[in-house]
């Protein structure tokens, strides 16, 4: 046994609560309806609000929903322009949901672990709208509900600030040190740090683990096989 795999073994053994990152851990949300196909959206409805000019050139190059959201914010916090970004953001998360791709063995880690009396939540930045409607499409609800914590137009809550972390560790009346949060990137790894809650990372590719591994996570797995491994032997 390898110690990273000793690593994956003490940290879902010891964990009675997880903590989860959606976009990622528990599934691909655009992986029918693509984040670039959103964010030239975005940029769009920037474009005809006469804002364009809002974004940086690199921005305006950017295919992540996100970076464009988070730029408006930056520029006018708190402001009827964001509300309606982070709502055009939302309605097309929606419409990804159906053709989103379950994460390979997420879902039988997450009823597994249910089954052994862990208490669940999700912590994301995507809206806690989008991944209501996923997991209910899955028949997972029932694992999380009703601690799902994602995305409002309080853009400064997202991770790596620790803010939903932190309010699913106080609902579920969790110590840090007891929970453990699964996710896929550096602002997961930080946001866990922040909130004193140990990491798992998750990388479905090198890429994924490169970026992980420079936010200094230590414990990475490849796929959820080998956290359901761990479950199965408990």
């Amino acid at each position: 046994m390898t110690a990273e795999t000793e690593n994956v073994r003490e940290l879902v053994t010891r964990a009675r609560f997880v903590l989860w990152d959606f976009d990622g851990p528990i599934c691909r949300l655009f992986a029918g309806h693509p984040a670039e196909q959103v964010a030239r959206e975005m940029r769009g409805w920037l474009e005809g609000q006469g804002l364009l000019h809002l974004l940086t050139e690199e921005e305006r190059r950017d295919d992540d929903p996100h970076v464009i959201l988070r730029a408006a914010d930056e520029r006018h916090p708190g402001s009827d322009l964001v509300t309606a970004l982070e709502e055009l953001l939302t309605h097309h998360e929606l419409l990804a949901v159906p053709r989103a791709r379950p994460t390979p063995y997420a879902d039988p880690v997450i009823r597994t672990w249910t089954a052994v009396g862990a208490r669940l939540a999700v912590t994301t930045n995507n809206s806690a709208r989008t991944a209501t409607a996923y997991l209910r499409g899955r028949g997972l609800l029932g694992c999380f509900a009703p601690h799902i914590y994602g995305r409002t137009d309080e853009l400064h809550q997202l991770k790596p600030d620790p803010h939903h972390l932190n309010r699913a560790l106080g609902a579920l009346g969790a110590a840090p040190e007891d929970a453990l949060m699964i996710g896929d990137s550096p602002s997961d790894a930080q946001a866990a740090t922040h909130a004193g809650v140990p990491f798992l990372g998750y990388a479905r590719n090198d890429e994924k683990e490169k970026a992980l591994r420079a936010a200094d996570a230590t414990t990475v797995v490849a796929s959820l096989e080998q956290v359901l491994a761990v479950l199965r032997s408990l």
